[in-house]
């Protein structure tokens, strides 16, 4: 039974369908929620000679593209499991891959801020990029950049209640876009709740008027 199973495991070509094979399984449990299955393949992969440093930067990039803003967490336990592979290599990596993985495959999830990004990448593939508002743009001590108004206009948004004021930071002609919708998963929750507030705020004083923050 032994000499089978090490058979099977020197089967596993770490360039070949296996090796590609089990990293889907191992993303996809991650993905999936399933912090068994995610272990299986963690497992299966250190057992048959994987790079632990491939695998590490697997959990990364699912910390990232799967969990996002649910749970930052992911993110920090990911990037230090990575960084200990690193330091300390297999056998005691181990524990850092399986406490990363499990906790990756059991956080909330959201792929709300990378869609956000390739939404925004899209539209200047397609447009080019935009001219940047004057009021963005650095103050300059350049006589023609200050006779342009570079600068003028724009408010510190620290002077203003919630540290928010109402100006626009997007391209004249992408006004009003919203790129990055936040789900209602984890710490994204409540980031969507504090975004939608400062909206209403906004608006509330463009409608009034008055004071911009």
């Amino acid at each position: 039974i032994a000499e089978a199973a090490q058979q099977r495991l020197l089967a596993y070509d770490r360039v070949g369908d296996q090796h590609y094979e089990a990293a889907s399984a191992f993303i996809k449990s991650m993905r999936g929620n399933d912090p068994d299955a995610a272990l299986y393949w963690l497992a299966s992969m250190v057992a048959a000679g994987e790079d632990p440093t491939f695998i590490a930067r697997r959990i990364v990039i699912a910390a990232s593209e799967d969990v996002g803003n649910a749970d930052p967490r992911a993110l920090q336990l990911a990037v230090a499991a990575m960084q200990a592979t690193e330091m300390i290599g297999l056998p005691e990596a181990q524990y850092a891959l399986a406490q990363a993985a499990s906790y990756v495959a059991s956080a909330p999830k959201s792929n709300r801020a990378g869609a956000a990004y390739f939404a925004a990448l899209a539209e200047v593939e397609e447009h080019g990029r935009l001219p940047v508002p004057l009021h963005l743009r650095p103050s300059s001590h350049r006589r023609l950049a200050r006779e342009q108004g570079y600068g003028r206009g724009y408010l510190y948004p620290h002077d203003y209640a919630d540290a928010d004021v109402d100006q626009e930071y997007l391209p004249d002609a992408l006004v009003g876009r919203v790129f990055y919708e936040p789900s209602e998963e984890g710490l994204e929750l409540k980031i969507g709740e504090r975004l939608a507030r400062l909206r209403r705020q906004r608006l509330e004083a463009r409608r009034a008027g008055g004071d911009p923050g």
